[in-house]
């Protein structure tokens, strides 16, 4: 029986597909440092209303950093409005939006970090994969600080290590459903 179990087991997983580091999505830096004023609402239809980001309020002229390393698929502005989208090796494109500079141009590659340019007092922040749109939010990370007892007896604590991203409700990396999966 025990056998029969293991072959059936072994069957199913061999038909499988392989996990891939494309399938991990990815726990990000926030590009600026504020407070989330407008989240992601996904539209019903293709043309219906939502949005399609995170809008956060900064000061004008807040520093917006890249997220991950890609290269500028476009930079410009669509009715008075700055935007830079980075296209990332994974496929995914990120769109650094209500810019008041950009500091790249279309064509420039970008790395983790890198200034993108300055916001105009609100800055939008969105994710598409593939034709979706995708809620940012989980990809985005916080610092989370280990915390670390003192000793009672007189001795020297030992270092408090650096904080770690963490990403998801959880804390934890989130991961991709098996229907979405970048180009």
């Amino acid at each position: 029986m025990l056998r029969r179990v293991c072959v059936l087991i072994f069957c199913f997983v061999a038909f499988l597909e392989p996990c891939t580091a494309a399938d991990a999505a990815p726990c990000w830096r926030p590009a600026v440092t504020g407070s989330v004023i407008d989240p992601f609402r996904p539209p019903s239809c293709p043309y219906c209303p939502g949005h399609r980001g995170i809008e956060y309020s900064v000061s004008r002229g807040t520093r917006v950093n890249a997220v991950a390393a890609g290269t500028v698929a476009w930079a410009g502005t669509i009715a008075r409005t700055r935007y830079v989208v980075v296209r990332h090796a994974s496929g995914w494109r990120v769109t650094y939006g209500k810019l008041a500079e950009a500091s790249v141009s279309t064509g420039d590659t970008v790395v983790r970090g890198a200034l993108i340019g300055t916001a105009s007092g609100s800055f939008y922040f969105g994710v598409r994969i593939g034709a979706d749109y995708r809620d940012p939010a989980p990809f985005i990370g916080r610092l989370v600080v280990r915390q670390r007892l003192v000793p009672v007896d007189g001795t020297r604590p030992r270092a408090v290590p650096p904080p770690r991203l963490r990403c998801g409700a959880s804390g934890v990396p989130v991961a991709l459903s098996g229907s979405i999966r970048p180009n």
